[in-house]
C-alpha cells in the first residue's frame, strides 16, 4: 500500500512509534444493490475500499477520492455507517499505526469498475448474497451499511470484530 507522503514525513522524526491516524472505509453499492469489493495486492484477499485521508481532507472526499483511485468508480457519499477506533498495528517495517476508521456508505454514479492503481489484484461488483471470503472488518461494514440504522460506534469495550491486533496489517487501510 502506498504511504501517504505527509506519514513519511513524520516518520521521519517519530520513528517507529505508534502514530494515530485517520481512516476512511467506502461501501459502495450499484443500482443493481451489488457491492463494490478490491482485491487487495498486499494480501490477496477481497474487501471493501479504504484508505487514509490527506491532511485537511474530509472524510467524504477522501472516500470518494479513494473510491475512485483504488477502482474508477465515482460515487456520491450517502451517510455514514460506523465510527470505530481500531487496535493498534505494527507493520513489516516496524512502523505502529492506530486508526479511527469512518466508514461510510455510497452510492455509485459513474466510470467503469478496473483496478486503477497498484493496491487493488482485481475489482469487481458482488451481489451481497454472493460475497467472496472476507474478514469480518469488511462483512461487518456491508451488513451495517445494508441495515441502514442509525451510525453505529463501537462500545468502550469492543473488541473490534475481525481487526486483529499487533503485528497484521490492518483490513481495508
Amino acid at each position: 500500500m502506498a504511504t501517504p507522503e505527509f506519514i513519511k514525513n513524520l516518520r521521519s522524526t517519530a520513528g517507529h512509534q505508534l502514530l494515530y491516524l485517520p481512516g476512511v472505509t467506502a461501501v459502495v453499492f450499484d443500482e443493481q444493490g451489488r457491492v463494490l469489493l478490491g482485491r487487495r495486492s498486499d494480501n490477496g484477499e477481497w474487501s471493501v475500499v479504504g484508505g487514509i485521508p490527506e491532511p485537511g481532507e474530509q472524510p467524504a472526499q477522501a472516500a470518494v477520492r479513494e473510491v475512485f483511485e483504488e477502482t474508477a468508480v465515482e460515487v456520491e457519499v450517502e451517510r455514514v455507517v460506523l465510527v470505530q477506533t481500531l487496535k493498534p498495528v505494527q507493520y513489516g517495517n516496524g512502523d505502529i499505526c492506530q486508526f479511527m476508521d469512518v466508514t461510510v456508505a455510497c452510492r455509485a454514479t459513474g466510470g467503469e469498475a478496473r483496478v486503477n492503481d497498484e493496491e487493488s489484484l482485481e475489482v469487481a461488483w458482488f451481489p451481497v448474497d454472493a460475497l467472496p471470503e472476507m474478514r469480518e472488518f469488511a462483512t461487518f461494514r456491508i451488513k451495517q451499511a445494508l441495515a441502514n440504522e442509525p451510525t453505529w460506534f463501537a462500545p468502550a469495550e469492543d473488541t473490534e470484530p475481525g481487526v486483529a491486533g499487533v503485528g497484521v496489517t490492518p483490513e481495508g487501510h
